[in-house]
């Protein structure tokens, strides 16, 4: 018998999953949560692609869970329309929708644009992106952000610097290789996540380039990992933890039926400086 609130989380199985910056961030800002509302959270990762899952984990059919927390859904509307149907409270993160789905998001997308507007006004114009999992909305909306900055300053939007890393690492480094191969080579990168920069400018760094001096990076997330590199990246700090925190909140909100339906909140993202970013040098 249920004596206490618990929570279902459900986390996609990210590429080491337990060392993910998005995944423990949220982790983090769920718990926190779940300690001040005194309830259980209960953690179920899940594949990225396949996510029938969702349907058939065993505790979603007792009468154990009061509501069920997405931390992403990785593009999969269809199977999340199947657990709503079910009636179980939910909420999803990481998500905007048009339709009356309950959700938390981060506004990538104009996050993205600033972030490219900050290398146009320093003068950039050849301006590459690495973009992340474009089944994800998180990268979809970065590289739609990238995209429309470049459209808005007049720059054209090149097919050869437009490059897939996933949010993960070797295909990040095969696309800055790539970008960086190129006969016209980028003065400037986007990447869409830290980990996906840090590989850029690694690999920057091994092909002799000097960053930021031949090559400004821009990351985002605002991970910790990127304390350990060789110059300070400038990025777009995401408040993941609060996103976590508010989620759990809000959730247990709708459960007790205090919740103005649908629950639609967009956090806003905060461009940082560092020193990966410099005006490009003058053509010769």
């Amino acid at each position: 018998m249920k004596k206490s609130k618990a929570y279902g989380l459900i986390v996609p199985r990210f590429e080491d999953v337990l060392h993910s910056f998005y995944a423990s961030e949220i982790i983090k800002g769920v718990s926190l949560s779940a300690s001040h509302l005194k309830a259980d959270v209960l953690i179920h990762i899940t594949e990225r692609l396949e996510h029938e899952d969702w349907l058939n984990w065993p505790i979603l059919n007792s009468n154990y869970l009061n509501g069920v927390l997405f931390a992403d859904i990785n593009g999969d509307k269809v199977t999340l329309m199947k657990v709503i149907a079910r009636g179980i409270p939910y909420l999803v993160l990481n998500n905007n929708f048009s339709e009356d789905i309950n959700c938390i998001s981060i506004d990538n997308e104009k996050a993205a644009i600033e972030a490219v507007d900050y290398l146009i006004k320093l003068g950039h114009k050849r301006i590459a992106t690495i973009a992340g999992d474009l089944h994800t909305q998180a990268g979809k909306s970065r590289l739609k952000g990238y995209k429309e900055a470049m459209l808005k300053a007049g720059l054209p939007v090149k097919d050869e610097y437009l490059t897939v890393g996933g949010f993960l690492r070797t295909p990040a480094r095969e696309a800055a290789k790539k970008l960086l191969h190129l006969h016209q080579r980028p003065t400037a990168i986007f990447a869409a996540s830290d980990v996906m920069a840090l590989e850029a400018v690694d690999f920057a760094r091994k092909e002799g380039l000097s960053v930021p001096e031949d090559l400004s990076i821009v990351g985002f997330d605002d991970n910790p990992i990127a304390m350990y590199s060789s110059v300070g990246l400038t990025t777009v700090r995401q408040p993941i933890v609060e996103m976590g925190q508010l989620g759990l909140e809000t959730l247990d909100q709708i459960t007790q039926g205090k919740a103005v339906l649908p629950v639609k909140t967009v956090l806003p993202a905060k461009l940082v400086l560092r020193a990966s970013c410099v005006k490009p040098r003058k053509e010769k």
